[in-house]
C-alpha cells in the first residue's frame, strides 16, 4: 500500500495542474505530522525554500476557532473540549482548502497553544503541487473530507499516543500532568472514540491505513 502512495504522489509531481491534496488523519499523538514530514522528505522537498516549496504542510490545529472570554478561561483550566468538531473553524479551512485547489496563495492562522488563542501573524502558503492536510478529525466533514486526493490514517497504539502527549503537553504547552490526564480522560478519548474512529472503516475500505509502532 506504502508504494501505492510512492506512485500516487509521483504522478502529482509529473502531472502539474491543480494540486493533489493528501488527508492525513489519527488520534492524538499518533504521528500525523511525522508522517508529513516523511512525505515531504521523499518527494526531495524538506530542503527547499518556503517560497518555492512545491509539498506543503497544513495543521487542522492552526484552525481552532477563537475563542470567547469564558471559553479562554476554561480552556486554561484544561475544561475546554478541543477534540469536539465545533472546537475547530470548518468554514474556514474548507474555503482555504478550495482556495488552494484554485491555485492560490493563502494565509493560514497561527495559533498559539499555551495562550490558547490565534496570533496576528499568519503564514503564507503559495501555489504547490501536493499538499498535506493532517488532523485528529481532517475526515470528519464530508465537504472537506471529499476533496482529498489521498487519504491517509496513521494508526498507534493507544498507550504510545498517550505517552506521546503527556511529553508533549508538559514540554511544549506549558501543562501539568495533572491536567494532561484530565483532559486526556475527560475529552480526548472520548472525542476520538466518537468522531475518529467512526469515520475510519469508511476511510479504509479504499484508503490507505498506516500502523504506527512507536518508532519514529
Amino acid at each position: 500500500m506504502v508504494e501505492e502512495s510512492e506512485r500516487r504522489l509521483l504522478a502529482a509531481q509529473c502531472h502539474p495542474g491543480r494540486p493533489f491534496l493528501i488527508g492525513v488523519s489519527g488520534g492524538t499523538a499518533s504521528g500525523k505530522s511525522s508522517v508529513c514530514s516523511k512525505i515531504v522528505q521523499l518527494l526531495g522537498q524538506n530542503e527547499v525554500d518556503h517560497c518555492q516549496k512545491k509539498v506543503v504542510m497544513l495543521s487542522q490545529d492552526s484552525f481552532y476557532r477563537v475563542l470567547t472570554a469564558d471559553q479562554k478561561a476554561k480552556a486554561l483550566k484544561g475544561q475546554f473540549n478541543f477534540d469536539h468538531p465545533d472546537a475547530f473553524d470548518n468554514d474556514l479551512i474548507l474555503k482555504t482548502l478550495q482556495e488552494i485547489m484554485e491555485g492560490r496563495t493563502v494565509e493560514i492562522p497561527v495559533y498559539d497553544f499555551v495562550s490558547h488563542s490565534r496570533k496576528k501573524e499568519t503564514v503564507t502558503v503559495y501555489p504547490a503541487d501536493v499538499v498535506l492536510f493532517e488532523g485528529i478529525l481532517a475526515f470528519y466533514v464530508q465537504h472537506i473530507r471529499d476533496m482529498f486526493q489521498l487519504k491517509l490514517f496513521v494508526d498507534t497504539d493507544a498507550d504510545t499516543r498517550l505517552s506521546r502527549r503527556v511529553l508533549r503537553d508538559i514540554g511544549e504547552r506549558g501543562r501539568d500532568l495533572e491536567q494532561v490526564l484530565s483532559q486526556y480522560i475527560t475529552f480526548v478519548k472520548p472525542a476520538f472514540e466518537e468522531f475518529c474512529l467512526p469515520i475510519c472503516p469508511v476511510i479504509l475500505k479504499k484508503k490507505l491505513r498506516i500502523r504506527n509502532t512507536g518508532h519514529r
